[in-house]
């Protein structure tokens, strides 16, 4: 089991992700950690955090202390900050970086903050590495479909994450450093399907952009066997990629709908904004490997690629608008997920009981 003994550090970790990536590993499918540091700036996030961990509602200032001696710690730093990563990087076995700034629109607003963190903070990682000579066994980079064939600075600056820990291979040989690249995650925090949620309840309309576009679906689940796929199995330098379905945003939105009243409203394509997701471009096709569910990309620096010369998976770019699903295959997968606005409205009950 790879997680067994190890230590683990989680940047970004109070994030959907993180969050979803903890309680996984606190299954001990991967086996049982020696110790897990959940790393992010934000403080109130970590609190709301420990206290689920500890399985309190309510607390003072006493949950923080003994918090090393716990399986779980916590630790606010920031990426963008070289010592406090540093110090956090010096603890692990294993980093997940799920740290990021991966809203398309903040991210075209204010492009140095996505540069700062979706760059920075992934180089502050390998330096640490580097410059301190540290025992990191592997470095996992999340990574996102919005960073093949980039339009947006949010995609701009994950490819360039992508580059930097791919090159690092060379640099620090003793860790390995791969990344997962995926879709949109079903349901996560600022994703589409809770604002469709959202419009549907106040009334409508529900907002589209263009009736064309189509989008990658996973859930968070999903999204974390990618990343576990990746850590069991990747070599040094691919890029891990899940075989996933695509749909028509449009669709989405008429299965969430049903049969209510409302109307859908184009909007318009936003600043940054893709037709299209891609998940591996033309010119990547060709460095791209079978493995199973999955695809992995070799690594593009020769000295890092692992199998020069392998049978070629893709014929073509994997784009969503190959194969969208039908209406009804739509509803199926939302069902199985509980997202159906029936299913959300059920499970808020339960909680509130």
């Amino acid at each position: 089991m790879y997680l067994h003994d190890k230590r683990v550090l989680i940047t970004g970790g109070t994030g959907s992700l993180g969050k979803v990536l903890l309680n996984r590993i606190l299954s001990g499918e991967m086996g049982t950690p020696q110790k897990i540091t959940i790393f992010s700036r934000d403080e109130a996030k970590q609190h709301d955090l420990r206290l689920q961990y500890l399985q309190q509602t309510a607390s003072t200032d006493e949950v923080i202390y003994e918090n090393f001696r716990r399986l779980i710690s916590f630790q606010i730093g920031d990426v963008r900050d070289f010592s406090s990563i540093s110090t956090a990087v010096s603890r692990a076995d294993v980093v997940f970086n799920a740290a990021a700034l991966k809203q398309v629109p903040t991210c075209e607003y204010y492009p140095y903050e996505a540069v700062r963190t979706n760059i920075a903070g992934p180089e502050n990682i390998v330096r640490a590495i580097r410059e301190h000579k540290l025992p990191v066994d592997t470095v996992i980079g999340i990574s996102t479909d919005k960073a093949c064939k980039p339009v947006n600075v949010m995609g701009m600056t994950k490819a360039i994450q992508e580059r930097i820990f791919i090159q690092a291979n060379v640099d620090s040989p003793a860790t390995r450093f791969v990344c997962v690249r995926y879709g949109n995650v079903l349901a996560s925090r600022g994703s589409v399907i809770p604002l469709f949620h959202k419009q549907i309840r106040s009334g409508g309309p529900v907002t589209i952009t263009d009736e064309r576009m189509t989008r990658f679906l996973l859930s968070l689940d999903q999204a974390v066997d990618t990343v576990f796929a990746a850590l069991a199995e990747a070599k040094p330098g691919e890029t891990y990629i899940p075989r996933i379905p695509a749909a028509r945003v449009v669709d989405i939105a008429a299965v969430l709908i049903g049969d209510r009243p409302i109307d859908i409203q184009y909007t318009g394509i936003r600043p940054g904004e893709k037709m299209h997701e891609i998940l591996v471009s033309e010119e990547e096709m060709h460095r791209v490997v079978d493995r199973g569910a999955y695809y992995a990309i070799q690594a593009i620096l020769p000295e890092v690629a692992t199998e020069p010369g392998s049978r070629v998976a893709l014929n073509s770019e994997y784009s969503s608008a190959d194969e969208v699903m039908s209406r009804e295959a739509l509803k199926d997968l939302l069902k199985s997920h509980r997202l159906l606005i029936d299913d959300v409205d059920a499970q808020e009950g339960e909680m509130l009981r």
